[in-house]
C-alpha cells in the first residue's frame, strides 16, 4: 500500500479535529482554526450525525493519521496488542506511544512525526549508541536515545526542543539530558500521558466488528 503524499491538513478537515500533523505550525497557522472562526461567524450550521460504524472508523482514521502508518501496519500493531496481557486498548496506546519515532517526536528532536520518521529513516537517531532506522522500533524501558551530534547544533533540531520546553509537551516517563543530548525512557506511559487523544475503546470495537 502507498503512503499518503497529500496535504496534512485535509487530514484534520476530513476528520474535523486538529492532529497536529504539522509540528509548531499547527499552533500558528491552523486550518482548522481558521474554519472555526469562519463557521462562528455565519452562525452555527448542521452537521450530519454519523452512524456508529463512522464514528468507530473515524476514532480510529484519528489514531492512524496520528501515527502516519499506513493500514497493514496498523492493524497488525492492534493484532500484537489483542495477545499481550491487559487492556487491548490501553496495550495498543502503550505500542502507539514508544515507537521510535513517536518518542523522538516526544523528546523534541523532531516537531511532527513525519520529520522523526525522516530523522530515524536517515540514520540519525542511535538507540543505547546503535544507529536505528526503523521507525516502528519498539522503544524498551532503560533505553537510551540520541541524536546524531552534527544534527543536534541544526536549526530545526534546536527549534524542535524549544518548542517542546516552551509548550511542555515532554512527558514525564522520558528523561532528557540537555548535555549530552540524550533521551532515557523512565518507564511505560499511563494513559493520562498519551499523545493520542482517541477513545482506544472505539478503536478496540472497530477491529472486533
Amino acid at each position: 500500500m502507498s503512503r499518503y503524499t497529500g496535504p496534512s491538513c485535509k487530514k484534520c478537515r476530513k476528520l474535523g479535529c486538529k492532529l497536529f500533523l504539522k509540528g509548531a505550525k499547527c499552533y500558528s497557522n491552523c486550518v482548522m482554526d481558521k474554519l472555526a472562526s469562519v463557521k462562528k461567524g455565519r452562525g452555527m450550521q448542521r452537521r450530519q450525525k454519523l452512524s456508529e460504524y463512522a464514528v468507530r472508523l473515524h476514532e480510529k482514521q484519528k489514531a492512524r493519521f496520528i501515527s502516519g502508518m499506513n493500514e497493514t501496519a496498523f492493524a497488525n500493531l492492534f493484532g500484537k496488542a489483542t495477545k499481550a496481557t491487559g487492556q487491548t486498548g490501553l496495550q495498543f496506546l502503550k505500542y502507539l506511544e514508544t515507537r521510535l519515532d513517536n518518542i523522538v517526536k516526544r523528546v523534541g528532536f523532531a516537531t511532527s512525526t513525519r520529520t522523526a520518521r525522516q530523522l530515524v529513516l536517515h540514520g540519525h537517531i542511535k538507540v543505547n549508541d546503535k544507529v536505528v532506522n526503523i521507525p516502528s522500533y519498539e522503544v524498551q524501558v532503560g533505553d537510551r536515545i540520541s541524536i546524531d551530534a552534527k544534527l543536534a547544533g541544526s536549526v530545526a533540531v534546536k527549534q524542535g526542543l524549544e518548542d517542546t520546553e516552551k509548550r511542555s509537551l515532554r512527558p514525564s516517563f522520558i528523561q532528557y539530558d540537555a548535555s549530552k543530548n540524550t533521551a532515557t525512557l523512565l518507564r511505560w506511559p499511563d494513559r493520562s500521558e498519551s499523545s493520542y487523544p482517541v477513545n482506544e475503546q472505539l478503536i478496540v470495537e472497530h477491529y472486533s466488528k
